[in-house]
């Protein structure tokens, strides 16, 4: 009798699996789907300290280059990176503590004089006068203006929550960027011990570089809207324009966010000197100079501050500004520049390498014997 299993008639020739067999398939499908929505959860769960990461190691990025700077000269990382932080903390403390009353004065001036600025505008331009009448902007604005000194006082405990939480924010940033900067060789080592040994020396190579580019790319970035920032401060308090500091420093802020930044800016400036001071000249000069601004700084501010940054195309920039301004507002924004340069950074060095594989060596030269010593 013979014992040879009878023929499969499937299509193919393919068995039909066995029980046991797809019920330890769907089980092991069932565990890694089960896996990763754990993973995505904790993910999700811990978001806010995953950003908070995120914010001090873009910080770390952009301050490294003065660390390295200092390195450079002698400093021991530990100090320099105690030295870079102490500077920028008394940067921005003094900073604060200098416009801190001046803002707020100048902002309780703008909330009381708000209404006589949309009389006087009402009185000298007709256009305005026939919106007024159509949608009754003048008593909308002077309610909003009525109403706002009530509003932050009644939201007075939630600000202060929020406060507190910014506070907490801000320390586990700062502790955080302290952690990056003082193990940024060590994180870069681990990023180059992820690939094959073959492609370690080639690939730390371009992990410098792009740390560098970020980093220049960042620093200076800071540099320019710095100096736009002092530029409008200037210019407005020349015009005669009111609030020239909260305006110089939303002008700082905004120059920070690349290909639109600098011009909602301007709008800003332009459009308090509309309502505050005339159309002309205060408001047309003004508008004169930050679009005469804004060509000094393309052509002769930004090539001199950032003499090795990333050439990064217009859509790119813009695109990769609105996805991080969806994913994390207006710091994702900022964040998503720099992401941008790095993956341009990438692109290039891969670019290059295929390039190099396929351009054709060129043949050795031929080695031409030598003539023989004539024998004596």
């Amino acid at each position: 009798m013979s014992t040879t299993p009878p023929e499969d008639d499937t299509p193919g020739g393919w068995h039909t699996p066995r029980p046991g067999t797809a019920f330890r398939w769907g089980l092991f499908a069932g565990l890694g789907l089960l896996s990763v929505l754990l993973a995505t959860l904790a993910v999700y769960t811990a978001r806010g300290v995953l950003i908070r990461a995120m914010v001090a190691l873009f910080f770390a990025v952009s301050l490294d280059p003065a660390v390295r700077f200092l390195e450079r000269h002698g400093v021991r990382r530990g100090l320099a990176v105690l030295v870079i932080l102490v500077l920028a903390i008394t940067v921005v403390v003094v900073f604060l503590v200098s416009i801190t009353r001046p803002l707020a004065t100048q902002f309780q001036s703008l909330t009381a004089d708000l209404p006589g600025y949309v009389t006087n505008l009402s009185q000298r331009s007709r256009s305005f006068r026939v919106l007024d009448r159509q949608f009754d902007l003048s008593q909308q604005i002077r309610n909003v203006a009525g109403t706002l000194p009530s509003r932050l006082g009644s939201g007075l405990l939630g600000l202060t929550s929020r406060l507190f939480g910014a506070v907490f924010s801000a320390l586990t940033v700062l502790v955080l960027t302290i952690y990056f900067l003082i193990d940024m060789p060590r994180l870069r080592h681990g990023i180059v011990r992820i690939f094959p040994p073959a492609r370690r020396a080639r690939s730390g190579e371009i992990v410098e570089l792009v740390f560098n580019k970020v980093g220049d790319y960042m620093i200076g970035n800071l540099l320019i809207s710095v100096v736009a920032g002092i530029a409008s401060y200037i210019a407005l308090q020349l015009l005669g324009v009111p609030f020239a500091i909260p305006l110089a420093i939303m002008v700082a802020f905004l120059d920070l966010v690349p290909m639109v930044g600098a011009t909602l800016g301007a709008i800003l400036c332009v459009t308090v000197a509309i309502f505050a001071a005339d159309i002309w000249p205060t408001a047309v000069l003004t508008a004169a100079f930050f679009t005469a601004y804004q060509q000094v700084e393309n052509y002769f501010i930004a090539p001199r501050i950032i003499r090795s940054t990333v050439d990064i195309s217009a859509a790119a920039v813009l695109l990769a500004g609105l996805i991080g301004a969806t994913v994390l507002g207006l710091l994702g924004a900022l964040m998503a520049i720099p992401v941008a340069a790095a993956v341009k950074v990438l692109y290039d060095q891969r670019q290059a390498a295929q390039e190099a594989l396929l351009t054709p060596k060129a043949p050795p030269a031929p080695v031409t014997p030598a003539a023989p010593t004539p024998s004596r």
